[in-house]
């Protein structure tokens, strides 16, 4: 098998990626270790940006979107039992959020992809790319007990931060930075009505806490917890019972339980790969960085990040030009510290570390009065959130 492009990772990268790359007239095929429908059961975060919301548009996969997903243009900040409005539409000139659920993105990607006839490989095993910093490079795969192969022009590693691509580089070749959290984020899905219409996030002693939603009937919600802790040793009732310690009495008031339809815990890090091209071998989202989850930053940079990589290519297949191709790692990095700057000082601010003095604490307290009471401060949280300007 020959394609232009090899794109190994069939989650929202991977998909939105050959949707560009199919859209610039560019061949493409995916290859993925796990079934399509392991690829949609992965429970995401799915607060979109705008620039992500036009990725979506030029892939020709936003109409479902557009009808179901909840147009955000602010969002409630707790501390201290009082909740404060972000007023992101106000104080960035009219722009918001949008949100609308990583699994349903991902199915309407996925649909995209089948109604224009691309080829996916599913349940792919033991994937290797191969001889990228050639001028040949090919993948290789085992399906149905026999090994294969796909030729290629470039390669595109979307296969998340456990992926074989980043792992397939000369550890001399890249350099990695990293932060490891001492806590994590304890998770629950439920078919219940959001407490508002917007998110909540809140700071109070006994840790962050996070009122999200996926829609007007199913919502979100997160705890800081120690790295220590089980998901399976939380109860429903546990979990309820402390999120209502961790917020104000109107909140709690509106906050209507129900089972759990998911429960998980994740542990926070910052992580960046540097360069993010190796040879004939590009990575994007994960793959190459992550984010803690506090600033909703993951999926915006991966969508950024096949975005520069699509409209690079598609200079090169066009034009014949290198210069969008050897630009990519550090426009794409460019961005991504931008974001790791945002995600890394929302996470300091809002929850509680296991070593923070009494200073520390109290300077959580003067920055969140400052970001409430100055105009100026605010707006530097609003023009991060919503998503700073492609560049």
């Amino acid at each position: 098998m020959r394609t232009h492009v090899a794109i190994i990772g069939a989650g929202p990268a991977g998909l939105l990626l050959g949707q560009l790359l199919y859209q610039a007239g560019i061949d493409n095929t995916l290859i993925e270790h796990r079934s399509a429908d392991y690829v949609l059961g992965r429970i995401r975060a799915g607060v979109l940006e705008q620039t992500t919301v036009e990725l979506l548009e030029r892939a020709g996969a936003a109409g479902r979107l557009h009808k179901q997903g909840l147009l955000h243009q602010g969002f409630e900040l707790l501390f201290a039992g009082q909740r404060h409005r972000i007023d992101l539409h106000g104080l960035t000139g009219g722009k918001g959020v949008v949100v609308y659920g990583q699994s349903e993105l991902t199915r309407d990607l996925m649909a995209a992809r089948a109604a224009a006839g691309l080829p996916t490989i599913y349940e792919a095993a033991q994937v290797q790319p191969l001889d990228f910093d050639s001028s040949r490079p090919r993948v290789r795969y085992q399906q149905d007990g026999q090994m294969r192969e796909i030729a290629c022009d470039f390669i595109a590693g979307c296969d998340g931060f456990h992926g074989v691509c980043r792992a397939s580089v000369p550890a001399a070749s890249m350099r990695c930075f990293e932060k490891v959290y001492p806590f994590g984020w304890l998770g629950l899905l439920a078919d219940t009505p959001p407490v508002g219409e917007e998110l909540v996030y809140a700071h109070t002693e006994r840790g962050f806490a996070l009122c999200s939603q996926r829609s007007t009937t199913r919502s979100r919600y997160y705890l800081q917890v120690p790295l220590s802790d089980k998901a399976e040793a939380w109860s429903d009732a546990a979990f309820w019972q402390e999120l209502r310690l961790r917020l104000d009495p109107e909140t709690r008031e509106r906050l209507v339980t129900g089972p759990a339809l998911e429960k998980s815990i994740a542990p926070l890090r910052s992580f960046v790969t540097e360069p993010m091209r190796f040879g004939r071998l590009f990575l994007a989202g994960d793959a190459a960085h992550i984010v803690p989850p506090t600033g909703a930053k993951g999926l915006n940079l991966a969508a950024s990040d096949v975005g520069f990589l699509a409209q690079a290519l598609a200079q090169h297949y066009a034009e014949g030009s290198q210069q969008g191709l050897d630009g990519y790692s550090a426009r794409s990095l460019a961005r991504t510290w931008k974001a790791q700057r945002f995600s890394w000082w929302l996470t300091s601010l809002l929850h509680s570390a296991p070593d923070a003095s009494l200073f520390d604490a109290r300077m959580q307290r003067a920055e969140l009065e400052a970001i409430v009471h100055s105009r100026a401060a605010a707006r530097v949280l609003a023009e991060n959130y919503v998503g700073l300007p492609l560049q």
